[in-house]
């Protein structure tokens, strides 16, 4: 088996989809690419059993055939090549692969492609289409409160609800919870998955920066995405998700109005004399001031800022992570933002002021109990 193909061309495909290799993954095999030909296109397979994903280029072939090649050391090489035309020559009964380029000839081990798993296609599924910018937004605005509780699979993937009027995107590690929802995307029928964070974080990177479109296939075990020449497979997390609508509070009367950036700014400060290990900041609104606060008591650090801000309600006082709050507002896309109170020991949710008319999200967040320093 015998090929030529441009070596920065292949190193673009090889690397969108090398984010799915480990280091040590259960079977050793996996620590390789699957290149397959067939009709002088290559099919370049990288799998971690979980997830897999899968990229198609056109190469210069006079026959099929099929080999696993070591990622590693593949990525490598093509790295440190100056562009140019590669020839692979495979020696089917050996595995052997040696790559000849202008400036030498580079000889490594192959596998046999048989021992490679194989990948799920998904039959019987249902399908929606969704513009990859919508599919970015959804998952930079979930994924970073998804949970790393591994006795809690459910809360390690983003949970997506699409039913007949809109999709719902949701994210909880049960100190926060992200609800974003797209009244843009829609199904035939109601639908729901959770998706796990590592494919997602693939997916995020690999997405491409202009707007396409992307195809998602998905059946009761596994979703499949489909854009440009890239293909990703992954398993469900097969788990009931919480019963997250009924944590939402309806009834924070108690609204703060304030600039984004100043708030964000001021915790970032704040935070460096917070308690190292619970970060805890403490906000103190009385009429339209908002003060925040930190103290470590343990080494007598303590800061405090303030700022004026709208207010709706009683006079509060409520501790909050500093860094869930700075995480939650590096992600919210506004310049000004609501934070709705009821009490201090009761979920707070924040909102933006200026909403898009296809997205609707919502930020929750669980306080800290306050110990009583003045």
């Amino acid at each position: 088996m015998k090929f030529i193909v441009s070596s920065s061309y292949l190193l673009k495909q090889v690397s969108a989809i090398n984010g799915v290799i480990t280091t040590n993954p259960v079977v050793p095999i996996l620590e390789n690419f699957l290149f397959e030909i067939k009709s002088g296109t290559l099919t370049i397979t990288a799998s971690d059993l979980q997830t897999s994903m899968i990229t198609e280029i056109e190469v210069e072939a006079k026959e099929d055939g099929s080999i696993a090649i070591p990622a590693r050391i593949l990525m490598e090489t093509l790295r440190n090549l100056p562009e140019q035309p590669v020839t692979f020559s495979i020696d089917s009964d050996t595995y052997s692969i040696e790559i000849n380029s202008d400036n030498g000839r580079y000889k490594l081990s192959g596998e046999n492609a048989t021992d490679f798993p194989k990948i799920p296609t998904v039959s019987d599924g249902y399908s929606v289409n969704i513009s990859s910018d919508v599919l970015s937004q959804a998952i930079n605005n979930t994924i970073f409160a998804t949970s790393n509780d591994e006795l809690r699979p459910a809360m390690t993937g983003v949970y997506v609800n699409l039913s007949e009027t809109n999709t719902t995107f949701v994210a909880t590690d049960s100190h926060r919870l992200i609800r974003y929802r797209r009244v843009d995307v829609a199904a035939d029928q109601g639908h729901t998955m959770i998706i796990p964070r590592k494919a997602l974080t693939l997916l995020k990177t690999t997405l491409p920066s202009e707007n396409t479109n992307v195809n998602m296939e998905f059946n009761a075990s596994n979703a499949f995405f489909n854009f440009n020449n890239i293909k990703m497979i992954c398993r469900l997390i097969d788990e009931r998700f919480p019963d997250y609508e009924n944590v939402i509070p309806v009834d924070n009367n108690n609204t703060i109005g304030i600039n984004k950036e100043e708030l964000l700014s001021s915790l970032r400060r704040i935070a460096i004399y917070a308690n190292k290990t619970t970060h805890q900041v403490r906000l103190k609104v009385t009429g339209s001031e908002l003060m925040i606060s930190a103290e470590d008591l343990d080494f007598s650090n303590e800061a405090n800022e303030r700022l004026s801000c709208e207010h709706d309600g009683e006079d509060i006082e409520i501790g909050f992570n500093a860094k869930f709050l700075i995480e939650m507002l590096n992600n919210l896309d506004t310049d000004e933002l609501s934070l709705k109170l009821s009490a201090p020991n009761r979920a707070g949710i924040i909102l933006p002021k200026e909403k898009d008319d296809n997205e609707d999200i919502l930020m929750l967040v669980m306080p800290v109990m306050l110990n009583n320093y003045v």
